[in-house]
């Protein structure tokens, strides 16, 4: 994807997450502008633009959602992000390996589950 394109692709992470918010804040620092656009999974304009997307789903993973409207998930939609960064393409290109390849998924559902424990925040759920 070009820098200024009309259509980014668009993040969609729990907003009252504190991982997924220093993830999205990392993200946007080495990003191009127009790259990508940041949706808190909570947010109104989510739910109106992805009325498709049940809240649980992205509140279970990261979302991804590609110009042409495919849809990545978790771990995927991680190795995708960091392909489309510039300086940071091989570790996507990582995720690809046959060992991460199949150790990814159930570290980032790990993790998912998780992190807020891990940040140490209690969910407002």
């Amino acid at each position: 994807m070009r820098a200024g394109s009309n259509n980014p692709a668009v993040v969609i992470y729990d907003g009252e997450c504190p991982i997924c918010q220093g993830g999205v804040r990392w993200v946007e620092r080495r990003t191009l502008r127009g790259q990508f656009e940041f949706l808190p999974c909570q947010s109104p304009e989510r739910r109106a633009r992805f009325p498709w997307m049940a809240e649980e789903a992205c509140l279970e993973a990261l979302q991804l959602v590609l110009p042409g409207g495919r849809v990545l998930t978790g771990e995927a939609a991680i190795r995708e992000i960091l392909r489309r960064l510039s300086g940071w393409r091989w570790v996507g290109r990582l995720f690809g390996l046959p060992g991460l390849k199949l150790f990814a998924p159930p570290l980032y559902r790990w993790v998912a589950r998780h992190r807020y424990a891990i940040s140490g925040a209690t969910p407002r759920r």
